[in-house]
């Protein structure tokens, strides 16, 4: 018995889906400017992401360093005192309780949350300006 008829996965070509989103943009000038522009601002938010973190870093490091009752004639001690100071954005002295680390985990902790949420609104800024959005790059919701 011979069908002459041929089987459906003969006849019909299957295709992966289309990609979700708009189409590329064609290859050319204002694509490469896009692309350019998109590298910048990913390069600026490293840059931002690794000063902020370090300063929130420094700032942990001497909550570390106050609640361990570090030897505050130590070099380390004496650097992270230094940096500390400088990157509190004047939380120094906004809380006084009585205890030293108490005193540190307010002031020197609202200080390195406040660098990473500068941190944060920066990056977020930085790619809304930075990084242009084409027209058909917004989709309509529905």
């Amino acid at each position: 018995m011979t069908n002459s008829e041929p089987h459906l996965s003969q006849t019909k070509q299957w295709s992966a889906p289309a990609p979700a989103g708009p189409p590329p943009l064609p290859p050319g000038p204002d694509r490469e400017w896009r692309r350019g522009r998109i590298r910048q601002a990913r390069i600026a938010c490293t840059l931002v992401r690794v000063v902020c973190g370090l300063f929130a870093a420094v700032l942990l490091a001497r909550i570390v360093l106050v609640i361990g009752d570090a030897n505050p004639a130590n070099g380390v001690a004496a650097f992270v005192r230094g940096w500390s100071n400088a990157v509190s954005l004047g939380f120094v002295d906004l809380f006084t309780p009585a205890s030293a680390g108490w005193r540190a985990f307010l002031n020197y902790g609202l200080a390195a949350i406040s660098w990473l949420g500068i941190g944060a609104l920066t990056t977020t800024l930085i790619y809304r300006f930075a990084a242009p959005v084409r027209d058909d790059d917004h989709f309509p919701v529905g």
